[in-house]
């Protein structure tokens, strides 16, 4: 009887899956435990089958890191099985393997919460905050790992980014700060990772962080190798990371990091989320606040990152296209963010609409490029003088609700870049790729009559081929 009642949970875990998916689960299956997959022994032995640690971890030696194989094994093990003593075997049955991947990417949050509560301690139980950091931490990491082994980085890689350990760090605080005790309040710092979290509190922090999901979703098909090809690729793992555009081959380590591109992207519109291209790099087009306008007006929705003297990393989202103009521009969906020292991003409070500005050459506005808050007071704010900037929030930015993002007030720039987000204007397409000399031929006509050559010729960028980086 016992045996129906498993084969019934068995199936039920089994046809949530496409046949071509439960083929590759189970093709997985057996290579995991050494099935030599002839139909006598299929039939006969298949229920006798299990994997063991080692078996895993031979499996996943190179795409993942070794912390995350044991907490996959014990997501596993910890499912109990009708009938068999729980916990005894420290072997993996097909059942087993099966209703850790149903729950796992198929699964809701109450699903999937007693396998995550397995992966962060063997033991189960109350957690430490300590315990969840860890986990989440190994996570990221494997995240990032397995991605770049796999090639899935779309253009990005470990050599063209900033070094991903303090972004690993940084991503799971942020995630962490979103831990609930049951009366409403957020633990932080050391106080946190003291905290004993039960079940209920870490279920309703899975389900209010969709990253922890996703995140195990891509450990599992790309550090398993399973259903990562077939059609079931949810968008969230589909957008995951931008495609990279503008960076190869110049030489230029951007300011952002993997983990920071995964937070801030999952935070762009959704149409904007699956291509980022460099239009403007300090290091590549200079210190210079007109080479600075020249790149990035009229090319639709940008990132702006900028590192400051001190080593901080932060900048804003710009969701329409940055003219040179003496008013406020853009809308509600712009948002400043932090990279470094943590990580972090702040929307708009609904207090006023100043979102973004730009200005140049103006003697009675303020020249420059300014997000948040107001006039002399804004919460990112570059100086038409290049170099000079100032964060400005005491307590905080009124537009965003942003702190300080700066170490200091105001502060000196070392770095800075602009990413456009999504795809190119019409505008600013390689056809309306214009000077002012196009634009207007009696200009370029009389320049000629006078004798004067056409400058800004020299000037232009060279067009860029659309690099495929896959």
């Amino acid at each position: 009887k016992m045996g129906n009642a498993e084969s019934n949970a068995y199936q039920n875990h089994l046809s949530r899956f496409l046949p071509e998916e439960q083929s590759d689960i189970d093709g997985l299956f057996d290579t995991l435990s050494g099935s030599s997959g002839s139909a006598g022994t299929k039939n006969a032995k298949a229920a006798k089958k299990t994997v063991t640690l080692a078996a895993l971890q031979a499996h996943t030696r190179e795409p993942l890191p070794e912390p995350m194989t044991a907490r996959l094994y014990n997501g596993m093990k910890s499912i109990d099985l009708p009938g068999k003593s729980s916990g005894l075997s420290e072997q993996i049955a097909k059942e087993q393997f099966v209703i850790f991947m149903s729950n796992l990417l198929k699964g809701n949050a109450d699903e999937k919460i007693s396998i995550i509560m397995r992966m962060i301690a063997k033991t189960g139980g109350p957690l430490k905050g300590k315990q969840i950091q860890e986990f989440t931490e190994d996570l990221i990491t494997s995240v990032v790992h397995v991605l770049s082994y796999r090639k899935e980085l779309k253009g990005w890689s470990l050599e063209n980014t900033r070094d991903s350990s303090s972004g690993v760090k940084a991503l799971a605080s942020e995630l962490l700060s979103e831990l609930k005790l049951p009366d409403g309040t957020k633990p932080v710092g050391s106080q946190l990772l003291e905290t004993s979290f039960d079940q209920s509190v870490i279920e309703d922090w899975v389900y209010r962080v969709p990253q922890i999901s996703v995140f195990l979703s891509v450990v599992i098909r790309q550090g398993l190798h399973v259903l990562h090809s077939l059609p079931d690729q949810t968008n969230d793992i589909l957008n995951l990371v931008p495609h990279c555009k503008g960076i190869k081959g110049r030489g230029v380590v951007s300011l952002f990091d993997i983990p920071a591109i995964i937070y801030i992207n999952s935070h762009l519109p959704a149409e904007m989320q699956h291509k980022w291209q460099l239009l403007f790099s300090s290091r590549l087009h200079g210190e210079s606040f007109s080479q600075l306008c020249a790149h990035i007006v009229n090319k639709g929705p940008c990132l702006v990152i900028i590192r400051d003297l001190d080593g901080f990393l932060f900048g804003g989202f710009a969701s329409h296209s940055w003219e040179v103009k003496p008013q406020f521009q853009g809308d509600n969906r712009c948002f400043l963010f932090s990279v470094f020292p943590t990580l972090a991003v702040y929307t708009y409070t609904g207090y006023n609409d100043h979102y973004m500005y730009l200005n140049h050459g103006q003697q009675t506005m303020p020249n420059g490029l300014g997000m948040g808050g107001q006039h002399g007071y804004f919460g990112l704010w570059i100086d038409s003088d290049y170099g000079k900037g100032h964060s400005k929030a005491k307590p905080r930015c009124t537009t965003y609700n942003s702190p300080q993002l700066s170490a200091k007030e105001d502060f000196t720039l070392d770095a800075m870049e602009v990413w456009a987000v999504g795809d190119a204007p019409e505008s600013a397409g390689r056809k309306g790729k214009k000077s002012i000399l196009d634009v207007d031929p009696q200009a370029q006509a009389l320049l000629e009559m006078a004798g004067k050559s056409r400058q800004s010729e020299g000037l232009r960028e060279p067009v860029e081929e659309d690099e495929e980086e896959d």
